[in-house]
């Protein structure tokens, strides 16, 4: 029998350095991974616990008391985003690791014999090792129900492309966090006719996600009950202004795009315009022409239409593409949407989507996206 190879990493070993530990930590890690953690993670961190600071209130003072200010505001900011119990062994952690410290720094010579500073480190390390270990297991546990809700997102929007009668459709969503606010639809009317939606809910993550659930579900069921155009979207602001906060804002386009003549009717309560790019090269943009949904329930969504004919093409978005930022502070901009679909207009339409959302990214360049992204385009075979 031949025996088996007993080298670090190599299979067959089976011992602690085996393969399968090695592939844990190193498994997908690349330099970027570590570039991103120290310049973008750490610095988006710091940003988080220290948003709650004014320091402009602070730049009166002296530097010996300025500093200790920052850092003292900053423990506190951090503490309160733990539970009680977590907060005070949060406290004590930090208050023995800080006295211990400096005793072995500064005051060991004096206590030598009274204090050792040797079980004070090490129970204050136990304490804030337990405390980021119950951090920890909360944060496993909600990305479980994070990655549930998303799979439950992106199963109220239709999966794959869509045609008809010569048009086709195709959509991409990319939430910023694990879910979005960020809402797609196409729905089916009557024969020959279909309904496009792209919406914005303001905010992030879940509550902007439970917010596009129920926008969904009101906007479907309006369609069903027979509303239409105008009607539809006025009732459905009437709806929303009486079920969502008053902090939470829906920009929303509504067409419906009949199938056999491409004429488009639409109401654009407050979203970004959505672009038409002629087989001639010329932009048309479909602009808003009503208020953002949520807002008044007396608001009023006229409707206004156009014509997608042969060779042209839609491209509906929300302000994640628009409002993309890199590292600069400069956005990607309408501008540069307009630029890319004339200078790749010959693409295939699934092409096309999946080359501009990579571009928009590319413009982020290291700047982690804010926003959540949808495009949407629609072309009609020439």
């Amino acid at each position: 029998m031949t025996k088996a190879r007993n080298h670090r990493g190599k299979p067959g070993n089976g011992g602690f350095f085996s393969s399968s530990f090695f592939d844990l930590f190193t498994h997908g890690v690349t330099s970027k991974d570590f570039k991103d953690m120290v310049r973008r993670d750490a610095r988006e961190a710091l940003q988080y616990y220290m948003r709650k600071i004014d320091f402009d209130e602070l730049k009166h003072l002296p530097r010996y008391r300025r500093y200790p200010t920052i850092m003292w505001r900053g423990f506190v900011a951090l503490a309160y985003r733990l539970s009680p119990v977590r907060r005070i062994t949060f406290a004590v952690g930090m208050a023995l690791f800080l006295f211990g410290y400096i005793q072995l720094l500064i005051l060991n010579a004096q206590l030598e014999g009274r204090i050792s500073s040797v079980p004070l480190l090490f129970i204050s390390f136990i304490l804030l090792l337990l405390v980021l270990l119950l951090e920890l297991r909360d944060k496993l546990a909600l990305k479980g129900d994070l990655e549930i809700a998303r799979e439950i997102q992106f199963g109220l929007v239709p999966e794959g492309p869509f045609e008809q009668d010569g048009f086709h459709i195709y959509c991409r969503m990319r939430p910023a966090n694990t879910v979005g606010g960020d809402y797609y639809d196409v729905i089916e009317l009557e024969t020959h006719r279909l309904g496009l939606v792209i919406a914005d809910v303001s905010g992030k993550a879940m509550p902007a996600a439970l917010l596009t659930a129920l926008l969904q579900g009101s906007l479907r069921t309006l369609i069903t009950a027979g509303h239409k155009n105008s009607d539809l979207i006025a009732k459905l602001n009437v709806y929303l202004c009486s079920s969502i906060p008053d902090n939470r804002l829906i920009t929303l386009f509504y067409g419906e795009l009949d199938t056999l003549t491409g004429d488009l009717k639409y109401v654009n309560a407050g979203h970004n315009a959505p672009i038409i790019l002629r087989e001639n090269q010329t932009i048309e943009q479909l602009h808003s022409n009503g208020m953002i949904l949520g807002f008044s329930p007396d608001a009023v969504f006229p409707t206004a239409t156009t014509r997608i004919a042969r060779a042209d093409l839609l491209m509906l978005f929300t302000d994640g593409i628009s409002e993309a930022f890199n590292p600069k502070g400069e956005e990607y901009g309408e501008e540069r949407i307009a630029t890319f679909l004339s200078k790749h207009m010959d693409r295939p339409a699934n092409t096309l989507i999946r080359d501009m959302l990579n571009d928009v990214l590319q413009h982020c360049g290291s700047a982690r996206p804010t926003d959540d992204m949808t495009l949407m385009v629609v072309s009609h075979d020439a």
